[in-house]
């Protein structure tokens, strides 16, 4: 016989034991996977943002509006190709006030042109063909580019929500108050998932009619730049241009604009870790329980097994390997599962986060955390067995 056929009929001694201590650690690295996932998908969705792109809010805070006067001399900023704008909306769905998605009210004759290269439009409703559609814009958008209370949303959403193109849907107004129908003419789809697609867009030009009588004030500008390398001159020539008026502007670049919603998470990375490692933490007594349980077990077989020639290293190995097949085997099975299972699913929080993705650096993780509590649970029992004089275990030989 060799050493691992030992290894493995000793596994099989309790089937139970090692099948439950086994599945503890796959749903203790499947959490620890997950939750490290939420991390990998705020990380993913700052990293979606355009270095190309520059976002400029009001200096006190995105919730203070600026003036869409403002538009006319961002235009002439050199190194300004093309200026958009955008308000968040804030409505909730009457039917299901707690199924949350965003709605942004956007410039669609500059915003849509501007993000051609995210998204693209994979249905759209009775497109026209003799509507005449801004430089840039795809053709399928001509429904609701003719429409004032028309929008586009994103495919999970669509189809989550069993919408139908056509369809009027309604929204509750919070910051917006009353009930705002809307039509959907068209779905999109983000070329990459952490773009997301649980929100809707609609024309800015409703809201501001409708719901600011007619104020022209817009959430926040998105500036697209003619090339990347102006993204610094540009950013204080605009910032510069309203550094004394009534509503003095902050200008930052696209990705670092997504890292500042990241960063209103506050401490709940952190926390996710902590919680993560807790588990792990709670699973590693459980193993390293259950092998000093096998160890104490054994003691008179592991008498016997010195006592037909087996080396202390020798019987070592043995307890070292059955708690690392353990381990190892069910964190890599958990990690990957997580991985796959949670991508598979593009779960996302009720529509909080894009669809989750667990990246293979967390999966790396998780599988050298199971190694490290495979070396940690088995290393006591297995220098406790071969430290075992051969008169004290055959003691226990009834």
């Amino acid at each position: 016989m060799n050493l691992f056929s030992l290894v493995l009929v000793n596994l099989g001694r309790n089937k139970v034991r090692t099948t439950l201590t086994m599945l503890s650690v796959v749903v203790a690295l499947f959490l620890f996977c997950a939750l490290r996932g939420v991390l990998d998908t705020l990380q993913a969705s700052i990293k979606v943002g355009s270095e190309t792109r520059l976002v400029t809010r009001n200096a006190i805070s995105l919730i203070f509006p600026l003036p869409l006067a403002y538009r006319a001399r961002l235009m002439a900023v050199p190194g300004v190709k093309r200026v958009a704008y955008a308000n968040w909306f804030g409505g909730r769905d009457p039917v299901d006030p707690h199924d949350f998605y965003a709605q942004f009210a956007v410039d669609a004759d500059n915003y849509m042109p501007m993000y051609a290269s995210d998204v693209e439009i994979i249905a759209a409703d009775k497109p026209q063909a003799e509507i005449g559609m801004p430089s840039g814009v795809d053709p399928k958008l001509a429904a609701f580019m003719s429409e004032r209370d028309a929008c586009i949303v994103g495919e999970s959403l669509f189809k989550r929500k069993k919408w139908k193109l056509g369809q009027t849907v309604p929204i509750s107004g919070t910051i917006f108050p009353g009930t705002w129908p809307f039509t959907i003419r068209a779905v999109y789809h983000a070329k990459d998932p952490a773009f997301g697609e649980e929100a809707m867009l609609f024309h800015w030009k409703y809201l501001s009619e409708r719901g600011m009588g007619g104020q022209g004030v817009v959430g926040w500008y998105v500036l697209e730049l003619s090339e990347s390398g102006r993204a610094g001159d540009v950013t204080k020539t605009v910032d510069a241009l309203y550094a004394n008026s009534a509503a003095s502007t902050r200008t930052e670049t696209e990705r670092a604009f997504q890292a500042g919603f990241v960063s209103m998470y506050g401490n709940v990375p952190f926390l996710i870790g902590v919680i993560g490692l807790a588990v792990v933490f709670a699973i590693l007594l459980v193993a390293a329980n259950t092998m000093m349980m096998a160890t104490r077990e054994r003691i008179a077989e592991f008498g016997v097994l010195k006592t037909l020639g087996f080396q202390d290293g020798t019987i070592f190995r043995v307890v070292l390997i059955e708690a690392a097949i353990i381990t190892l085997g069910g964190g890599t099975a958990g990690a990957l599962l997580a991985k796959f299972v949670i991508e598979g699913s593009r779960f996302n929080a009720g529509g909080l986060l894009p669809p989750m993705t667990v990246s293979w650096t967390t999966v790396a993780t998780g599988v050298g955390i199971a190694v490290l509590m495979g070396a940690t649970s088995g290393f006591i029992p297995a220098w406790q067995a071969s430290r075992l004089r051969i008169v004290d275990a055959l003691r226990r030989v009834e």
